[in-house]
């Protein structure tokens, strides 16, 4: 992080504006905007600087800069034409300790301007720290379609009611379960309309109830790895959550997104060894959701594929636990779909099975001759350590041994690697590679379709961040 993003306070703070054209102008509109009290150095002034000075809203010192000039300011902004001038004012504020910022000189900005999303009193301020600000622009444009206008309204009756809540609930957990009750109630919709009794009257009466915070356990896919593939229900109730407990393969940029405050506890699973027993995990749920926690237990992928989530819902049911399910894309979708590897094709595959290579212990033997099948597809979750058995095991139950084969590591990701070959070479590929989990088996005839179709790394992807906005007529 290159810069540190605060807010600051600057009623009747004295900050220094030196330039007096249209740039100098814009910023001293925003230090007015947060009640500074701004003086302005330079030569000559434009218009408009003119008839703010004559409304009384700010100072003009009528003169070249001298360094005497940043005496006992907060703030100072450089904002000539003049690279000599700048310097000299990015020097003088330094030698003060004062944060300055030099206007489209980004090396000599102790504090820069961020795009701001105003609805006042929230303020979201974007900052690419100098290095794209036309990039930080187009995101302020996505949010602002985004952030409703009657945001500011409902915090500014959420700060009238901010001490009354305090007092009435002592923890934190209990403070902000109420205001989650709050903000997805109709308390809401009455600020939207304007109806601001209503919303006032209806937040006494929620204070008033007797109410005991209730947990509740969210069981919450979280894909392949890239985080643009979560859902948006996902998101928000990852960002809701008091506890997070997940696994191994939930990507870092994913775990990145939780509540900065929430309690973490990893429960990961690797191949060979368990950190922590599923039956604990089942009851941690338990435990945490009885103590009127909100948990979300996000798991990689779809917790309902091979992620478990059936066992510990059976769980929760058991002990009357509330629970919500938010299915993710599954990694048979999410590899393959990047890969570039269709799961079913009319010339290729006209089934797909889902199969995992680590059974439970003692468990069934897999259908080996039904899934030795032509013209079929097999993802194989988990089945890197026992990839010989699976290619002795359908080789011998009749799959052809130049049937196409693709092993996608870290599939959605950055380090997304893609090895293609043949059923005979399954597992001589995993150990020429050194593939490593989490990997995803495609078995089947689309497997050669790699070559032709693969475009994840290898053509430039514009993200949906930086797409422009789209205007709808």
């Amino acid at each position: 992080m290159q810069y540190l993003p605060i807010f600051t306070k600057l009623d009747d703070k004295p900050v220094l504006v030196v330039g007096g054209g249209d740039v100098a102008l814009r910023k001293c509109q925003a230090f007015l905007k947060a009640r500074a009290h701004v003086t302005v150095v330079a030569p000559e002034f434009c218009d408009e600087l003119v008839s703010l000075a004559q409304e009384g809203k700010l100072s003009l010192i009528k003169e070249y800069f001298e360094t005497h000039h940043v005496l006992g300011m907060m703030l100072i902004i450089a904002a000539t034409d003049n690279e000599a001038v700048n310097k000299s004012v990015f020097d003088a504020a330094n030698n003060q300790n004062i944060f300055v910022n030099v206007v489209d000189d980004q090396p000599k900005c102790g504090f820069i301007f961020p795009s701001i999303v105003d609805r006042d009193p929230i303020t979201i301020a974007i900052s690419s720290a100098g290095s794209a600000p036309v990039l930080a622009r187009r995101i302020r444009e996505k949010l602002e379609t985004l952030i409703p206008h009657h945001t500011g309204a409902l915090a500014r009756l959420a700060g009238n009611f901010r001490s009354h809540v305090k007092a009435r609930f002592k923890s934190f957990s209990e403070r902000r379960q109420f205001w989650e009750r709050v903000f997805d109630s109709s308390v809401v919709s009455k600020v939207q309309v304007g109806d601001q009794l209503g919303a006032e009257q209806q937040m006494h009466d929620m204070l008033v109830e007797e109410t005991q915070p209730e947990g509740e356990v969210y069981i919450v896919g979280a894909g392949p790895g890239d985080p643009e593939l979560l859902t948006i229900k996902a998101l928000q109730l990852m960002q809701q959550a008091d506890v997070v407990v997940y696994d191994y393969l939930v990507s870092d940029e994913i775990m990145e997104l939780v509540r900065r405050d929430a309690d973490l506890v990893c429960v990961g699973k690797k191949a060979g060894h368990h950190s922590v027993k599923q039956e604990d995990t089942n009851q941690m749920l338990v435990d945490f959701a009885k103590q009127g926690k909100k948990v979300c237990r996000i798991k990689g992928g779809d917790p309902f594929i091979y992620g478990r989530g059936g066992e510990e819902v059976q769980i929760l049911a058991n002990h009357d636990v509330k629970y919500q399910i938010v299915p993710g894309i599954t990694a048979a979708a999410g590899c393959s779909a990047y890969a570039g590897i269709p799961l079913t094709h009319r010339d290729h595959a006209q089934a797909i099975q889902f199969v995992t290579g680590h059974c439970k212990k003692e468990g069934q033997e897999l259908d080996w001759r039904g899934l030795a099948q032509s013209n079929q597809t097999l993802a194989i979750y988990m089945g890197v350590i026992k990839s010989p058995h699976i290619q002795a095991k359908l080789l011998e139950h009749g799959r052809a041994p130049e049937t196409p084969i693709a092993i996608v590591e870290n599939g959605t990701r950055k380090s997304q690697r893609v090895v293609r070959g043949t059923l005979s070479e399954l597992a001589t590929k995993i150990e020429q590679h050194q593939i490593k989990s989490p990997a995803l088996l495609i078995i089947g005839e689309v497997a050669a379709l790699h070559e032709e179709l693969a475009w994840f790394g290898q053509t430039e992807q514009v993200s949906s961040f930086a797409q422009p906005i789209t205007k709808v007529a």
